[in-house]
């Protein structure tokens, strides 16, 4: 049997300080932990690095903290933030959003524009991303890169225009942001056929004709049909 980490103790809590680019705490979380530890305290040791760097356990941290009950921790040398993301993966998975914020607040530019887009267009996750690689289909393997900090935009100017067409159908049809609609209209915008302001005019007058749809292929469908209203030249949008 060999020791490799030993768990030391103190009550020096200035000694630790939380990692660049970690989660923000959840304060639900703190309050349910902090009672769970004041009933009774399980020493469960919080992981850092050398510059004492809460890797693992700051929720715990900041319960023992609050109630000045002494923090058992564990010192493994050469940690940073992927390791932060990899245990907290095995426990409590992260979200889009706490990707987000983590790497936006160490500074990576497309993470920062991305918080930008999303908190001004209040887009989901996943339309979020696709408005802002502005292609047809996205990548299976986007939430991957995005959760590895690897995200980039293609083209910030044709994903506002993009966004700010979607939102022109507000008036129209309260589903304008539900995620198939906004994948066919950017499917859509590619389509040289398809002319926005032509789409919103006939919509003006056909609303009623704007009923949630289950997939993509369907409100193509559905928008074609509103879009030829009246037409005498038929256009195929699908």
């Amino acid at each position: 049997m060999q020791t490799v980490n030993h768990v030391l103790k103190t009550n020096d809590y200035g000694l630790f300080s939380f990692i660049d680019g970690n989660r923000d705490i959840n304060k639900s979380q703190l309050s349910r932990l902090s009672q769970s530890i004041n009933e009774e305290y399980i020493p469960v040791p919080i992981i850092v690095n050398e510059k004492k760097q809460i890797i693992d356990g700051q929720h715990r941290f900041e319960a023992v903290k609050t109630l000045n009950k002494p923090i058992y921790y564990i010192e493994v040398p050469g940690l940073k933030l992927p390791e932060v993301h990899r245990l907290n993966n095995n426990s409590k998975n992260w979200t889009a959003t706490e990707y987000m914020n983590g790497y936006a607040k160490l500074g990576y530019p497309d993470y920062i524009r991305y918080r930008e887009f999303k908190n001004k267009y209040k887009f989901g996750h996943n339309e979020t991303m696709t408005l802002l690689l502005h292609r047809r289909n996205r990548p299976s393997d986007s939430f991957r890169v995005f959760r590895e900090g690897l995200f980039s935009i293609d083209s910030y100017p044709n994903a506002v225009k993009s966004a700010e067409k979607i939102i022109a159908v507000k008036p129209y049809y309260d589903g304008y942001k539900r995620r198939s609609f906004v994948f066919a209209l950017v499917q859509l915008f590619q389509n040289e056929e398809y002319n926005h302001a032509e789409f919103l005019h006939k919509l003006s007058f056909q609303s009623v004709k704007m009923v949630d749809c289950t997939n993509t292929k369907q409100y193509v469908s559905l928008i074609e049909d509103i879009y030829n209203y009246k037409r005498v030249q038929k256009v195929r949008l699908y």
